[in-house]
């Protein structure tokens, strides 16, 4: 569409490429409206071929300017979601991973590298979002675009330069942009396509051979890439990859901007300085540029003219959702999730997001390639290029610790879509204080609102010693070791993104081994108590929190209703006070109720929180005092406190109350200090003869508290912990770990 070239001097642009430099070219063009330049074809590669698609669609200066530096923009550019858009349930349950690789099904001995340093989910779509209507409205010919547009791309077989006059438009700007290792590249009509940059990173030729201006204006930001580095992984694969290019002009009527720009290559949280440079820079050489360039724009007709031309878009009312993969068997799946074959509803703009991100949160799929094509009457035709996800995952993980609860942690995945989602997990814990195996299998039902059915196998044991040893130290003898075992089904389903409501019902086999006094001998022979039962559980559980363990933003709040009945043995020993074995029957409901929240979501240096977690539980009371108090749940509000067996901790009704002061002075690293205030509202008391009774309300209140310097490392975090517990025989205990300190859910908790 040649909107102001008749009757005066044609001027073309060429956008080269520069990574996060290459956002200095929104400066440019900035400036150039601003004095009234006309611009009547426009020409990119790599980022330059993103403001020049953006421009060409009918975007203005400040519009480009406003989306680069938005919170979309830098999160697409990291490979990360909003936040709106992360779905808990597909998440994963709290566990010590660290680290992870994937495994094809059809070579299971081969370990491939990842293709890609970031996630493309998020950009893939924003490029749907941004150009998609747009494609679809022109009929995919760029040349009717509100300015005439070229794209231009590397081709990875032939190795030779490629500009795109047609196409899907979301396809080859993201082609364009895809550098190498950082975003995996696509293919489009089967070539497969890299960062333009690599082969042409100044397509003035192609401006030149296809549109022949009267008048060209570079703006080239090559040249502010710094020297390469040793160091520089990704800039001594630029320099490898990279064919010269030529820079000088092909006639005698051009200039080239040469923005002086700092920004690195993938320095995106400093666009805003890039952008500045690009407008000073051609304002010191606009009077050069209007020597040549006689003719003006009306800034005001420009405006109404871009109006006009977005006005016509196809609006985006999706009644059809197609999908192609390498594996058919992902298709039913994929469609299903997002809008079922048969389906005579239509998607608007915000359930098309919601359910695109739902379905790619799922762990069956790799990337997508998403297109908007012509449907039925104005209605638009969303299809999705699957690329199959490797079948099998490894997680390793687990905490290294000071003291003696050093555990690794190992999970093997295999996950698989068709017309339902299935995953098969081998999830395991090994250490000397804690040891676990858990089987699961889980099928998901795709629709509007999944769900998902599962079956589990789980077996713990908790070793607790008379004493934590530092380091390299030898713990002395164990005083309580707590066997587990249960297995049940799981219902689950979503409320919302962020929330979900699941139902278990299991049944559970529990073995105690403990000593009544801490002062026994080798001889002296352990209390034994059973306790086999069946359990059933409601859970509503909301989380935001942007770490697992140690967050500092989001929030979490869970509720659970338990109905727990079983019968206990008990058979004495030799420090027990009790002669006979003892056998009863046991019922019980509890409620627990968790938030932990984060009022301040932005970024700041001082953070709080605030942490309240109760208890109400009717559970009647065991043989003897350590069996009641092994049955209770243990105050967890304190990560290190699931290491600890302190009885003061435990209550059958409960609340505690806490903060979490937070400050964060460098952007990895929080100083934290956390207290809390526990409120046994009813506590069991150990009398010297060996027999329990109730205490008096709110009689074993305590305060407990424990300071961290945590750097949060890209895998787990690296933390030095000292725990003030007052109710523990040595109230000070420092430690020192590397790690997550997660374990698997306990049985009747």
């Amino acid at each position: 569409m040649q909107l102001f070239a008749q009757q005066r001097q044609r001027v073309g642009v060429v956008l080269s490429g520069g990574g996060a430099s290459g956002v200095a070219h929104v400066g440019v063009l900035k400036a150039l409206e601003l004095n009234q330049i006309p611009i009547d074809y426009i020409v990119g590669t790599s980022a330059g071929a993103l403001v020049a698609a953006m421009y060409a669609s009918g975007y203005s200066p400040n519009e480009i300017e406003a989306y680069v530096l938005s919170e979309s923009f830098q999160l697409m550019v990291k490979g990360q979601t909003e936040s709106n858009q992360q779905f808990l349930f597909y998440q994963d349950a709290s566990n010590a991973s660290m680290f992870n690789f994937t495994i094809s099904q059809d070579s299971v001995l081969q370990k491939s590298l990842p293709l890609a340093f970031i996630d493309p989910t998020f950009l893939d779509f924003e490029m749907l979002k941004i150009f998609g209507r747009t494609s679809v409205s022109v009929r995919d010919d760029f040349n009717q675009l509100f300015i005439p547009f070229r794209c231009v791309a590397s081709a990875v077989e032939t190795k030779k330069s490629v500009s795109f006059s047609q196409g899907k438009l979301n396809q080859v700007v993201r082609a364009s942009m895809t550098f190498p290792l950082y975003l995996n590249p696509i293919r489009i009509n089967g070539v497969l396509y890299f960062d333009g940059g690599l082969y042409n990173n100044f397509p003035i030729d192609v401006l030149y051979a296809d549109f022949q201006p009267d008048f060209i204006i570079g703006s080239n930001v090559s040249k502010n890439l710094p020297p390469v580095s040793e160091r520089d992984f990704f800039g001594l694969l630029t320099s490898m990859m990279t064919t010269p290019t030529n820079y000088n002009m092909p006639c005698m009527e051009g200039i080239v901007i040469e923005p002086n720009t700092k920004v690195g290559t993938f320095d995106f949280a400093d666009v805003k300085q890039a952008i500045q440079d690009g407008y000073e820079t051609t304002l010191f050489q606009i009077d050069s540029i209007k020597k040549y360039v006689s003719a003006c724009i009306d800034t005001l007709e420009l405006a109404q003219k871009r109006q006009q031309f977005r006005q016509q878009l196809v609006p985006l009312k999706i009644n059809l959702v197609r999908a192609s993969s390498e594996r058919k068997q992902d298709i039913p799946f994929i469609r299903n999730s997002i809008l079922p074959k048969y389906s005579k509803m239509e998607l608007d703009s915000s359930t098309l997001e919601k359910r695109y991100f739902r379905t790619l949160a799922s762990p069956y799929f790799g990337f997508v390639s998403p297109v908007f094509e012509t449907g039925k009457d104005t209605q638009l035709l969303l299809r999705l290029k699957v690329n199959k996800a490797n079948a099998f995952r490894v997680d390793f993980g687990g905490i290294t610790s000071s003291r003696s609860v050093n555990t690794g942690y190992l999970r093997l995945a295999y996950r698989r879509a068709g017309f339902v989602g299935q995953r098969l997990e081998l999830e395991s814990y090994f250490g000397k204080f804690y040891g676990s195996g858990k089987v699961n299998y889980e099928l998901v039902i795709p629709s509007r609102i999944p769900i998902s059915m599962s079956t589990y196998l789980v077996l713990n044991r908790w070793d607790y010693f008379k004493s934590f040893a530092t380091f390299f130290e030898d713990v002395k003898p164990s005083f309580l070791v707590q066997e587990e075992r249960y297995t049940g089904v799981q219902l689950k389903a979503p409320l919302g993104n962020h929330s979900l409501i699941a139902a278990n019902a299991r049944m559970f086999w529990l073995d105690d081994h403990y000593y009544q006094t801490p002062n026994f001998t080798k001889e002296d022979t352990a209390d034994y108590t059973s306790f086999i039962g069946e359990s059933l559980r409601l859970s509503y559980t909301r989380n935001t929190l942007n770490r697992k363990q140690f967050a500092s933003s989001g929030s979490f709040f869970e509720v659970k209703a338990s109905y727990v009945q079983g019968k206990e043995l008990t058979f004495p020993g030799s420090t027990s006070i009790l002669d006979d074995t003892t056998s009863k029957n046991h019922r019980w409901l509890s409620i627990q109720l968790e938030l932990l929240s984060f009022p301040f979501q932005k970024k700041q240096l001082f953070n709080w929180g605030l942490h309240i977690k109760s208890l109400l539980n009717s559970q009647s009371l065991f043989a003897n005092y350590t069996a009641s108090m092994l049955a209770l749940p243990g105050l967890n509000v304190l990560p290190d406190l699931d290491t600890y067996f302190i009885t003061a901790y435990r209550s059958t009704q409960y609340a505690c109350l806490g903060t979490q002061l937070i400050f964060s002075p460098f952007k990895k690293v929080d100083f934290r200090l956390d207290a809390y205030a526990f409120l046994p509202i009813i506590q069991l008391v150990l009398n010297e003869d060996g027999t329990f009774t109730y205490s008096k309300p709110l009689d074993g209140r305590s305060l407990l508290a424990a300071g961290h310097v945590i750097y949060h490392s890209p895998v787990g975090p690296v933390r030095a912990t000292l725990n003030y517990l007052p109710k523990y025989a040595e109230p000070f205990q420092f430690q020192l770990s590397f790690g997550y300190l997660l374990f698997n859910e306990r049985a009747i908790r």
